[in-house]
């Protein structure tokens, strides 16, 4: 057993980096394309009902879906669709 005299630290696993709602929507839009999915009906479709089987599991893109909030994702979307359509 070794020197019970010292204390020992244990170096908790890093939590992975937070991604952003846009990246979120990339990665999933990419996984639903691949899928041969229409990804704006299933993202419309999650947003709306917060049902996370709209989204698909392919490429892990329900729970990173899943790790954002709903409302961050309809503001990114708003965001972006003022920024490139409304300026």
């Amino acid at each position: 057993m070794g020197d019970i005299s010292n204390t020992q630290f244990f170096k908790a696993v890093q939590d992975e980096k937070k991604l952003d709602a846009s990246q979120v929507l990339e990665k999933v839009y990419v996984a639903l394309t691949e899928k041969g999915y229409n990804p704006i009906n299933q993202i419309v479709g999650y947003i709306m009902s917060g049902d996370p089987t709209y989204i698909t599991s392919h490429k892990s893109a329900r729970s990173l879906i899943m790790k954002v909030e709903r409302d961050e994702i309809l503001e990114e979307l708003v965001k972006v669709y003022v920024e490139t359509k409304l300026r």
